[in-house]
């Protein structure tokens, strides 16, 4: 059986590339998922995987012009390898002879497979990644599935999990930028259990997994695709523990859904590096040090760019007493927290007071895609975060459907999971309207800028008690200063003011919220 291999689509405006270099001559034995030649475009170079297992028939030279879906080379699957591979060793797996398994090392346990693991797609629009740091080391022995590395992309931060079982061997540097499909690391290949450090493989090391197949087990069995892992780690659910239905034993989604955490604790997280010790500063010193931008870094700094650029973004300011507000939470907090669990904060208000003022005003929660203006009849709300890597923007879907209690629920799960590079990428994009916060770090007044594609986002700001005229007497009063920034090629002067203006009644009175007025 053949496989024909043809170049991938790898941008929405290429349309051809040029066969870089060959790394596997015609004839070639290659394994699935090997590094086979490089394509370059006129905006990258990315590395190109086999398909399968075989051997490789190359059909385009190196300088070739390929169009998107070009044939580049035939795989020629051969079924007679794996069976006499399998044939060799003898059925009997519980004996203890080293002879009795001549393709496996009896110094090492190694099969004399090599396992490249390449940069795994995470995401449409994510071309590269970078490694953020190794948490095994070079040589390190690895189980299936074990995490050995976090990658950075420009939207969140991603766990790598071994694709084999054996020792590993870094290729990449922590703080490269890679493209997908670019080449990580290598894992040599050892039998389930065994190790580097074994001198005679154990009967425990040749006998198979419980669970396992047999001579026919491949990667993919009891390997969980990307959306699975996430589940199962949410979970806290171990793939080992769970049954794949899917192709070769593959963990899909609907297996992992299913799955039922385990009574046994989860295995402890891998220790912290230890921190290298810091150099003096001397006093005087004229010291600079240079760090390279994480994509996360990158892409918020090309964003924020563009929008100046390209959006007619003015931004309009109000004021507004937020003693209404301080005075119920003062009177509810505790009843509010006994009830549900989490406690009461502004932005709860904020988000309900903005989701009706959305409603009343449409093109506040609308954006623009080319020659059309596309409305939003739901509000999908999103907050600004501070995380340790930066900015993020985790979104609130359906907050105008949403208590109180379920909005405070939503934040602080997203606050969490953003201080702890945990966020998905689908927990951040979507979102119709933003709402950031500068006051947690002691900002008086900013004029924040729309996060793309949206056309409006509301600035808070830090509470101060001022001198305030009320009906003719002076009061002191808390007082914050709101900050909309919107695109006026689709929000016209009257509409932004009028939902600012609409914001500041809801929160001046808050018991509107209650009633829809």
């Amino acid at each position: 059986m053949s496989k024909e291999i043809k170049v991938p689509a790898v941008g929405e405006s290429i349309t051809e590339v040029t066969l870089g270099k060959w790394f596997k001559k015609d004839g070639d034995q290659v394994q699935m998922d090997e590094v086979l030649c490089e394509l370059e475009s006129d905006k990258a170079t990315f590395e190109l995987p086999a398909e399968s297992s075989g051997t490789l028939r190359i059909k385009a030279q190196e300088g070739d012009n390929l169009e998107i879906g070009a044939v580049i080379c035939v795989i020629e699957e051969s079924s007679t390898s794996v069976s006499e591979s399998s044939s060799s060793t003898p059925v009997p797996m519980s004996t203890t002879t080293p002879t009795s398994a001549p393709a496996v090392s009896a110094a090492s346990g190694k099969t004399g497979e090599v396992k490249t693991m390449i940069v795994p797609t995470v995401g449409e629009s994510i071309t590269e990644v970078t490694l953020a740091n190794w948490l095994k080391k070079d040589g390190d022995f690895v189980k299936l599935d074990e995490i050995i590395a976090e990658v950075d992309s420009d939207k969140a931060t991603f766990e790598l999990p071994a694709e084999a079982t054996g020792i590993l061997r870094h290729v990449a540097k922590e703080g490269d930028t890679l493209e997908i499909g670019g080449l990580i690391c290598k894992i040599e290949v050892t039998e389930d259990g065994s190790s580097a450090a074994s001198s005679v493989p154990s009967p425990q090391a040749e006998a198979p997994a419980a669970g396992s197949t047999s001579g026919n087990e491949t990667y993919a069995s009891g390997h969980a695709s990307p959306a699975a892992s996430k589940i199962l780690a949410e979970k806290g659910v171990s793939p080992t523990a769970v049954s794949g239905t899917g192709k070769d034993g593959r963990i899909t989604k609907e297996d992992a859904m299913s799955a039922q955490k385990p009574v046994a604790a989860p295995s402890p997280a891998p220790a912290p590096k230890a921190a290298e010790p810091t150099k003096a500063i001397v006093a005087g010193a004229r010291n600079e040090r240079r760090e390279k931008m994480s994509s996360l870094r990158k892409t918020v700094s090309r964003r924020l760019v563009a929008v100046k650029n390209e959006t007619a973004m003015l931004t309009t300011f109000n004021e507004v007493n937020m003693k209404p507000i301080m005075d119920m939470r003062s009177k509810f907090k505790d009843q509010f927290k006994e009830k549900h669990g989490v406690g009461l904060g502004f932005m709860s208000f904020f988000t309900k007071a903005v989701c009706v003022a959305l409603q009343e005003w449409p093109s506040v929660n609308a954006k623009i895609d080319g020659n059309e203006i596309i409305f939003n009849d739901y509000c999908d709300i999103s907050i600004a975060v501070s995380a340790p890597k930066g900015l993020v923007v985790p979104v609130v879907r359906n907050a105008e459907a949403m208590s109180f209690d379920q909005i405070e629920k939503e934040i602080v799960r997203l606050a969490g999971k953003a201080r702890d590079n945990k966020l998905s990428i689908e927990e951040m994009t979507g979102g119709t309207f933003t709402i950031t916060n500068g006051g947690v770090f002691g900002s008086m007044m900013s004029t924040p800028i729309i996060n793309a594609p949206q056309s409006a986002i509301l600035g808070m700001h830090n509470i101060v008690e001022r001198p305030m005229a009320v009906n003719g007497e002076v009061k002191i009063l808390p007082m914050m200063y709101l900050a909309l920034s919107y695109d006026h090629r689709i929000i016209d002067g009257r509409e932004s003011v009028s939902f600012l203006v609409r914001v500041k009644q809801l929160l001046e009175d808050p018991t509107r919220l209650l009633f829809g007025v």
